[in-house]
């Protein structure tokens, strides 16, 4: 390994010996090193990819390969074996040492937060991951094209019939009844915002910053002659009218964009959307530990750089108290965190399985990252490095415009029997 350091040599010996998944990395000059019998390669093109292999950065091993520094033989099931065990940190843990550290962390963290989150900067976010190709999406997302968890309600459901309950999960929770005025906030290709309208009867209105989208379901409205009945704007959340509330109101997959400092904001208006008694879904990813904001060993930079800039990740436990200093009551929390994992797998698996077609669709460096992002993200719900909650919340009816809640009372059913029915 002549230019490799004999520390990085031991370190790097030490990893690949205890891997469960044999590994192997092929240097630029040729040499093998690692696992005879590998089931995953590793192709060097650059030796500065060893110390980030050796000190288990595989954020930045993910990177490499989206730059054609490193090329990966082999599946990315396999791969994802290999990368939870060589990872040294608890993604989990976020920001070590002693409280001031803490505090200067999440100062600068809140910075970071105001800054990257303004109206123009949350479209070209939004728009720089979902205006990639809508052909690309469709190639490995099912037929409603719904990029949210799937909830799989029997254990023999595909993905395609996951996400068809998934839909009806959230339309029962919510209590949709004919002719309530229903808002899908960054409702993405439409899928709940069709089946509401279809299957219940609302009049619904959604939202999104995505272009694509945007045209997508204006399209899907027009061909099932749903014009009158359902909307979909260009809009931020932030612009929508307060002036004639909605009874329900859905958010899936959203606030994950909406920025930790700008969260009491996004719940504010959300109440201030509803009618008093309205029900609010709010479904979203969550971080696994109290502490981080993203992943750690640099996989919150490569999703930051190649896929979500601006996403952000708070705990469910600071998202409830967010929720309820906003004057909206949780009712229902559900952890779907299983789901999410059985349902990215599902989506890198359609992905793999048409490579060559993703590649005309796309760029190559597209290709690379998002395979890294859906197996990776799989990888990280398995573990438990992140979780997906669906929060159910009202505005109490017996409040008086901003104020407290006293003597509120929630239109909720005594017990969840009426989602199951």
């Amino acid at each position: 390994m002549g230019p490799v350091t004999s520390l990085l040599e031991r370190k790097l010996a030490g990893k690949l010996a205890a891997l469960e998944v044999p590994l192997a990395l092929e240097l630029p000059a040729g040499q093998l090193v690692g696992a005879a019998d590998a089931r995953v390669t590793l192709r060097l093109r650059d030796l500065s990819v060893l110390s980030n292999i050796a000190t288990g950065q595989v954020g930045h091993v993910a990177q490499d390969h989206v730059e054609g520094r490193v090329e990966v033989e082999g599946t990315m099931r396999d791969l994802m074996q290999i990368a939870a065990q060589m990872i040294d940190e608890d993604p989990t843990r976020g920001e070590q040492g002693g409280t001031p550290r803490r505090w200067w962390g999440a100062i600068a963290r809140r910075s970071r937060s105001r800054a990257r989150h303004r109206p123009l900067a949350d479209m070209h976010q939004v728009q720089f991951h979902y205006d990639v190709s809508d052909d690309f999406y469709a190639l490995w997302l099912d037929p409603r094209r719904v990029y949210s968890c799937a909830y799989f309600r029997e254990a023999d459901m595909d993905v395609a019939k996951a996400q068809e309950a998934k839909l009806d999960h959230i339309c029962r929770k919510l209590m949709l009844h004919e002719g309530e005025r229903f808002l899908d906030i960054g409702a993405g290709w439409g899928a709940l915002l069709l089946w509401a309208a279809e299957h219940y009867g609302v009049r619904a209105q959604g939202i999104t910053l995505s272009k694509n989208q945007h045209a997508h379901v204006n399209r899907v409205i027009d061909e099932r002659g749903l014009r009158g009945r359902v909307t979909m704007e260009l809009c931020d959340y932030r612009d929508l009218p307060e002036d004639h509330p909605f009874d329900k109101i859905a958010s899936i997959g959203m606030f994950e964009h909406v920025g930790q400092v700008l969260l009491p904001a996004y719940f504010g208006k959300i109440y201030r959307l509803l009618k008093p008694g309205g029900l609010l879904m709010n479904h979203g990813i969550t971080a696994g530990g109290t502490r981080n904001g993203q992943l750690g060993a640099g996989m919150g930079d490569f999703i930051e750089r190649y896929i979500f800039p601006g996403g952000e990740l708070l705990h469910v436990s600071h998202v409830l108290k967010v929720l309820g200093e906003a004057h909206l009551e949780p009712l229902d929390l559900e952890n779907l965190r299983p789901h999410y994992a059985r349902t990215l797998w599902a989506w890198s698996d359609a992905l793999e399985s048409q490579l060559d077609r993703a590649r005309e669709l796309t760029d190559e460096r597209v290709v690379r990252a998002y395979r890294l992002y859906l197996a990776g993200s799989a990888m990280s719900f398995e573990r438990g490095w992140l979780s997906l909650f669906q929060m159910l919340a009202a505005r109490p009816s017996g409040d008086l415009g901003d104020g407290p809640m006293r003597g509120a009372q929630s239109v909720f059913p005594f017990n969840r029997a009426y989602i199951y029915r």
